[in-house]
């Protein structure tokens, strides 16, 4: 079977999978979405207090575990670290507060399209431009260093981190902070999000799906396999929503989104960019730290961390639109980016744009 099929096909089980979740109880246009979800985790586990976005989402540790068992089935699972751990912090930190700003991750970002939500396009028009300038210093050898392997299994405590925390999520759930109200309180059976977690962990990780993947290819490779992956996600969720009654273009009045399309540009330009030097998406960063690269890991702390700062500073965005302090940020992080990008290019390493 071509790799252009498997990408098609893969994009087609993880839209019906993301109908299926938003179906049963996710919000809406948010069947899936890495940035919210990591947001809602950092809540539950009390690391901001902002009560309508605070759940132990279980599709984040199904992602890593699914990731998991998919490498070792293919005998993938390989211990890797010590490429820039704090940039690499640093990077995910930025990419989270970009995918804040702009209310969703890359995946959410075509879940909304898909849903009629035209400020998403808005969205993706930034997040290729962050993607493409991110080309643009790859093609000038930017590299971070490279990884290299690590003895013993310091690759697994990651994800038996998360196996931990999905075992004290279903049986000493009271640990955990739970929103009454708000986007957190939104969400499907519990059983049914980790199935789909595994399941999308598992796929991503053995066809190395990845949306920054989908525009670093077309950019630097003029392959276009993912793309039409992407396409298939987005064709069948528009579908999916079509017979459920659930589409509504325009601009205005979006689930969980703002009509400020200057910050929803810039917010995933900044995502994009930093995806980019990472090698990675959201998505993607998960599945890897779930195959045994702490580098990903580190990034998801990142991440993790961003999604609490966002809310313990008043930096991501609501539906009235993005704060001051947000935009601040948002712009503190591509100067960053490209500070990175400066200092790391035309530098001879091995380069990889997937981050596994």
């Amino acid at each position: 079977m071509s790799k252009t099929i498997i990408l098609i096909a893969s994009g087609l089980v993880i839209g019906i999978l993301a109908l299926l979740l938003a179906a049963n109880g996710n919000p809406p246009n948010m069947g899936i979405c890495v940035a919210c979800f990591l947001r809602d985790t950092a809540g539950a586990l009390k690391l901001h207090e902002a009560m309508p976005v605070q759940y132990l989402r279980p599709e984040i540790p199904g992602f890593i575990l699914g990731a998991l068992a998919a490498a070792l089935a293919a005998r993938e699972f390989r211990s890797s670290a010590g490429s820039s751990p704090f940039l690499r912090l640093a990077l995910g930190f930025f990419m989270m507060v970009g995918c804040l700003m702009f209310l969703g991750c890359p995946l959410r970002m075509v879940l909304r399209i898909a849903g009629g939500d035209l400020n998403a396009l808005v969205g993706l028009a930034g997040f290729t431009s962050g993607v493409g300038i991110g080309a643009v210093f790859l093609r000038k050898d930017f590299a971070l260093p490279p990884r290299s392997p690590q003895p013993g299994n310091e690759g697994i405590w990651f994800p038996l981190t998360t196996l931990v925390l999905l075992l004290l999520f279903f049986f000493r759930n009271e640990l955990f902070a739970a929103s009454r109200q708000g986007p957190g309180s939104l969400h499907a059976s519990a059983w049914l999000s980790l199935g789909a977690g595994l399941a999308v962990g598992a796929i991503v990780q053995r066809t190395r799906f990845c949306f920054v993947g989908m525009i670093s290819h077309v950019f630097l490779f003029r392959q276009f396999s993912m793309l039409l992956g992407v396409v298939a996600l987005t064709a069948i969720v528009f579908a999916g929503n079509v017979l459920l009654g659930r589409i509504d273009f325009g601009f205005d009045g979006q689930p969980i989104a703002h009509n400020d399309a200057l910050w929803n540009f810039l917010g995933m330009m900044l995502a994009g960019l930093c995806g980019a030097f990472l090698g990675g998406c959201p998505l993607r960063q998960l599945v890897a730290a779930g195959q045994g690269n702490t580098d990903a890991a580190m990034t998801v702390i990142g991440m993790l961390l961003g999604g609490a700062a966002a809310h313990n500073f008043a930096l991501a965005s609501s539906a009235t639109g993005p704060t001051p302090g947000g935009k601040s940020v948002v712009i503190a992080g591509v100067a960053f980016a490209i500070i990175v990008g400066l200092l790391h290019s035309r530098v001879k390493a091995e380069n990889t744009i997937s981050p596994a």
